[in-house]
Parts: C-alpha cells; sequence; structure tokens
C-alpha cells in the first residue's frame, strides 16, 4: 500500500504561461494581449521569473506537460524566450518526457527563436494559421500570409521539431464549404502531427462583434463540421475532442490533462489555475503585475477571484469538461474519485440523452454521439447540479 508520502509524490500538475503580447489584436479575438514594446516584454518576463520562481520553490509535484500560450510567445526575442524556459527547468520538476508546447504565429518566428526553443526545452510548436487562403486571412485581420506560414513550417521542421499543431479555423466571413475542404486537404497534406479545427465564435467586445458579417449559414456550418472528421479521417488523423484531431500517438497531453481534471497553475498576466481543490486568476493588469512582483508577497498579492470546488463543483467539471473528448467519461473513474456511482448522481440526465440519441454508453464510458456533438453546449449544461 502506498504511503501519503508516495502517493502526494505520484501526484503530477501542469503548468501554463501568458505571454499577453502580439504583433496586432485580430478582428474575432477577445483573449488577453495587446502589443508592445521590448522595453514593457523585459519588465514583464522579470516579472513573470519572479513568479516562475517563487512558485517552483513550493511546488513538489511532477509536471506532466507545459503550455506556454498568449497572445503570441513568439513574438518574444530568443533571449527572453531562453530565460523563461530556463526558470521554468530550474524552478519545476518537468518530466523527462513531459510534453512542452509553445504557442507560434507566422510573421514573428526566426530560425534563432525556433533553435533556442527546440534547444532549452520546447518539444512541441502551435502553428497559428487559421486560413491558407489570403481573402480570409485578410477578412480575420491576420498579419501574414500563406507563404510566410509555409516558411515559418519549414523552419520548425529545420529546427528539429518532429511534433507540429496547425491552427485552422471554420465558419469565416465569406467562406464556403467547398472553400473549406481546400484548406482542409491544402494543411492535412503537409504532414502535421495535429491539427485543431475550431468554428469562429463572434464574441462581445471585438470589432467583429460590431459589423455585417457574411457569415456561413447554420447548415453549411454543420456540414463542415462533418467534413472535417472525414477529409482528415483520409489522412489518417483521429478526431480524439471536440475540436482536435491527431496522428496516432500525438493527442495533445496537456488538453487531455486539462478535460480530465489533472490540476494545472497558471502563470502570468491573466493565468488561470486550478491547484489543490482551489481555483483561482491571475490579475488582467499589467501595472499592477509587475509593480506587485516588486513586494515580498508575489504572486500571492495578484490573486483573484478564489473559489474552494465542493464536491458538487468537481462532479460537474468531471462530466462536462470529460465529455468534450470522443472516448467521454468513465463510470467506474467517476465513482472512485467521488465515492458516488455516476448513475446516482446523473442517471435521470444520461437516460434524457441517451433517449434522444445525443449520448451513447458502451463499456462503462459515456459520451457524446456524433448527433450530441453538434448541440454539446445544450446537453452539458444539463450536468450543472
Amino acid at each position: 500500500m502506498e504511503t501519503a508520502v508516495q502517493m502526494e509524490q505520484n501526484k503530477k500538475m501542469e503548468l501554463y504561461v501568458h505571454i499577453p503580447f502580439c504583433v496586432k489584436k485580430c478582428d474575432y479575438c477577445d483573449f488577453l494581449s495587446a502589443p508592445a514594446g521590448r522595453n514593457t516584454q523585459e519588465q514583464y518576463v522579470q516579472a513573470l521569473l519572479y513568479e516562475i520562481q517563487t512558485e517552483g520553490g513550493r511546488r513538489k509535484e511532477p509536471v506532466s506537460s507545459v503550455f506556454i500560450g498568449g497572445g503570441t510567445p513568439s513574438l518574444l526575442e530568443a533571449d527572453l524566450l531562453k530565460k523563461i524556459l530556463n526558470a521554468l527547468y530550474e524552478s519545476f520538476h518537468i518530466e523527462k518526457e513531459a510534453e512542452v508546447t509553445m504557442e507560434t504565429n507566422p510573421g514573428t518566428l526566426t530560425m534563432e527563436k525556433l533553435r533556442t526553443c527546440h534547444q532549452n526545452g520546447v518539444n512541441r510548436l502551435s502553428l497559428g494559421l487559421q486560413s491558407p487562403d489570403g481573402t480570409e486571412l485578410a477578412s480575420l485581420g491576420r498579419i501574414h500570409d500563406y507563404s510566410q506560414f509555409l516558411e515559418s513550417y519549414q523552419m520548425a521542421r529545420e529546427a528539429g521539431f518532429d511534433n507540429v499543431n496547425v491552427d485552422l479555423m471554420f465558419g469565416i466571413p465569406g467562406q464556403t464549404r467547398a472553400g473549406w475542404e481546400k484548406n482542409l486537404r491544402t494543411v492535412a497534406a503537409l504532414n502535421p502531427e495535429h491539427i485543431s479545427a475550431y468554428s469562429l465564435i463572434i464574441e462581445e467586445g471585438t470589432p467583429f462583434a460590431t459589423r455585417q458579417l457574411d457569415l456561413p449559414d447554420e447548415d453549411t456550418e454543420y456540414q463542415m463540421y462533418e467534413d472535417t472528421e472525414r477529409i482528415l479521417g483520409e489522412y489518417g488523423f483521429e478526431q480524439y475532442e471536440i475540436s482536435n484531431y491527431a496522428r496516432p500517438g500525438k493527442a495533445c497531453t496537456h488538453n487531455i490533462g486539462y478535460w480530465t481534471g489533472v490540476p494545472y497553475l497558471g502563470l502570468g498576466l491573466g493565468a488561470a489555475s486550478l491547484m489543490d481543490g482551489c481555483r483561482f486568476t491571475n490579475t488582467v493588469s499589467l501595472d499592477r503585475y509587475t509593480d506587485a512582483s516588486r513586494n515580498s508577497d508575489f504572486p500571492d498579492n495578484i490573486r483573484e477571484d478564489q473559489v474552494r470546488l465542493t464536491s458538487q463543483d468537481q462532479m460537474e467539471e468531471f462530466m462536462f469538461l470529460g465529455l468534450r473528448l470522443r472516448a467521454g467519461v468513465s463510470k467506474e473513474e467517476f465513482l472512485q474519485r467521488f465515492g458516488v456511482s455516476m448513475e446516482e448522481i446523473y442517471g435521470a440526465v444520461i437516460r434524457k440523452y441517451k433517449d434522444l440519441s445525443l449520448l451513447k454508453e458502451e463499456n462503462g464510458r459515456v459520451f457524446l454521439s456524433r448527433r450530441g456533438i453538434h448541440v454539446s453546449n445544450t446537453v452539458m449544461a444539463d450536468f450543472l447540479l
């Protein structure tokens, strides 16, 4: 039988590191990001290093994955990227086989940056293409064209990266079903290991929210989604989550950890965390973040919205996050985690959506049907107690 110490050592965690800078804000983007000069970037990185070092000194859990997101992390110059990576590896117990991903955008990458990242622990890249079509890229307000993406993709391969994700978006203004199929085949033919394919969501407060947009109708977007699995399947990609497709063995460890309840610590501006049964978020004020880093109680002095999750909260998250995965949720794991059967808590909801052919149950797992995926938000909302 494991001792309490051994059980503690066997717990794993994930790290998320936020870089809140970009060349320019895309017209659809509501992420925490903005343009900034070198001086602001240096001040931010210095504060981030303090947070990494302080939190690393507190944490003994092995780190199974790291995700450096933004914003555009690849906007930083190589020397700043190296400082961040070195601090992460020196401060945390990052496992030898850990997946370490960095988000990048064409137009911000150089061979120096790529080699620096590869040599200092990054082993997976996520390239934000969104579309290989120039008209669609312009409509989204992207800073790059497809030729710049191809240059970045080739440089990544030359720098030694053998695990690359490409982000694509459908439901773009003016996009047709045939155009989306062409985009999918164009990117799949490049043989990346992973493709994330998201539908455009119009968020309040973005330029898109104020415009009259020529968006595909609901039926067309439905067919685009169905086309995605079929077409990418022809190229050897398996859909393992609502919006993610991977070659065998290349599913994103970090994302799966998030959807299956692995604790995660967010570092940097606005980063969210779920640690020790408590959810909290860092301040979204850049000035407050950098100023607070000079105080002895940093980073505790930037934590906001701290909430301790109840058993009910954790059950809800187990269900509505786990149902994003094509494999769904395990009834046995639910019982082990919460000491009560899934049937006792959610039996009525599961039967309701099985009768509607939106949920299926096989081999002790509950998962969304193809029809259920299209109304997943409605189904998942019913698992909120």
